[in-house]
């Protein structure tokens, strides 16, 4: 069976460097559990770093991850809500990547 995984990098720290509340994170794996009836996130914490506007920006992010079934209509979810978690989260930005997979 061949899907898309579907991976949301969410910061765990605004830009000047306050922990975000756990209670956006909270929110978040909620309605992404409604929309696709499962999800994993990673215990694992990723580093990432970036430049914008000439200034380096290092972030400790964490990973969700959704195996779509119906890959077009997840990506098109994603899209829009991606400018939902970019408020909420307060970012520029945030990465959402989507992967061939095949379950064996």
């Amino acid at each position: 069976m061949t899907l898309k995984r579907l991976e949301i990098l969410l910061p765990l720290n605004y830009n000047d460097g306050k922990s975000i509340e756990e209670k956006k994170f909270v929110v978040t794996h909620r309605e992404l559990l409604k929309k696709f009836g499962a999800t994993t996130v990673d215990a694992t914490r990723a580093s990432g770093s970036w430049v914008y506007g000439g200034a380096l920006h290092e972030d400790v992010l964490v990973r969700i991850v959704i195996d779509a079934f119906e890959p077009e209509a997840a990506i098109a979810f994603l899209r829009q809500y991606k400018e939902t978690l970019k408020a909420r989260f307060e970012q520029l930005d945030i990465w959402i990547t989507a992967h061939d997979i095949e379950v064996i």
